[in-house]
């Protein structure tokens, strides 16, 4: 396809598309004159996966370069899902972070909180910052939480994680790992945070009888009529 479809098909405009080549994001198509060239299918992906890197999870030309170099030689999909994980949005390197801000009061409560889990992580990765920052906020807050408190929940992330990495499985080139890994860490995570609220808002009227407006729910009792039992509307 020429450069003009392969824009149309990703909806990366041309001149970001020619950046992009310039820059070894992309590399280069297959020529058919001096200033022409054809571009494939494997241009396509990698140029969406590179569209999802910088416009979703809004990571820098750099990282998103340290990513795919990661597909390119090594092919290990690990590392190449940690580098997803801790790959820092464009705003704020890793430099620059460490340089900010000192490791948050409540990082030894995340430490803490992983080795009751057993699980088997680098201690500066930067999940450990954020959850000890969290941590810190709640015991300034008196909020009567803490990494013990997390447990329950951390179960129940563990088996989530299970389930996320069965999206890897039986997939063959690096390429293609890379990109369920990007869908896995950063288009799956908002569509769980959704889930995860819409859960809430269920819980909570169930709970306290109100609606979604605050109005009080009119709960008719077993066996009384419009009972529909849970899950189950009157049409």
């Amino acid at each position: 396809m020429k450069i003009s479809e392969l824009s149309r098909r990703s909806g990366v405009t041309i001149p970001t598309i020619k950046y992009y080549l310039r820059d070894g994001l992309l590399p280069p198509g297959h020529a058919t004159a001096a200033n022409q060239a054809v571009y494939d299918e494997d241009h396509l992906r990698r140029l969406r996966l590179i569209r999802t890197l910088i416009s979703v999870r809004h990571l820098s030309v750099s990282a998103t370069k340290e990513i795919l170099s990661a597909i390119t030689h090594e092919g290990d999909l690990h590392q190449i899902l940690g580098i997803v994980i801790n790959a820092r949005p464009a705003a704020l390197t890793a430099e620059e972070e460490q340089s900010q801000q000192p490791a948050p009061p409540g990082a030894a409560d995340a430490l803490r909180l992983v080795a009751e889990m057993g699980w088997d992580v680098e201690e500066k990765t930067s999940a450990i910052g954020e959850l000890g920052g969290v941590l810190a906020a709640l015991a300034d807050l008196g909020a009567g939480i803490d990494w013990r408190t997390l447990l329950p929940y951390a179960e129940l992330v563990d088996k989530m994680s299970k389930l996320d990495l069965e999206q890897l499985n039986g997939l063959s080139g690096p390429l293609e790992q890379a990109e369920r890994a990007v869908v896995v860490t950063v288009l799956l995570e908002p569509a769980l945070l959704a889930l995860r609220r819409l859960a809430q808002e269920d819980k909570s009227g169930r709970l306290f009888g109100t609606t979604a407006c605050g109005q009080e729910l009119a709960r008719p009792e077993e066996g009384e009529p419009g009972h529909h039992g849970p899950g189950r509307s009157s049409d």
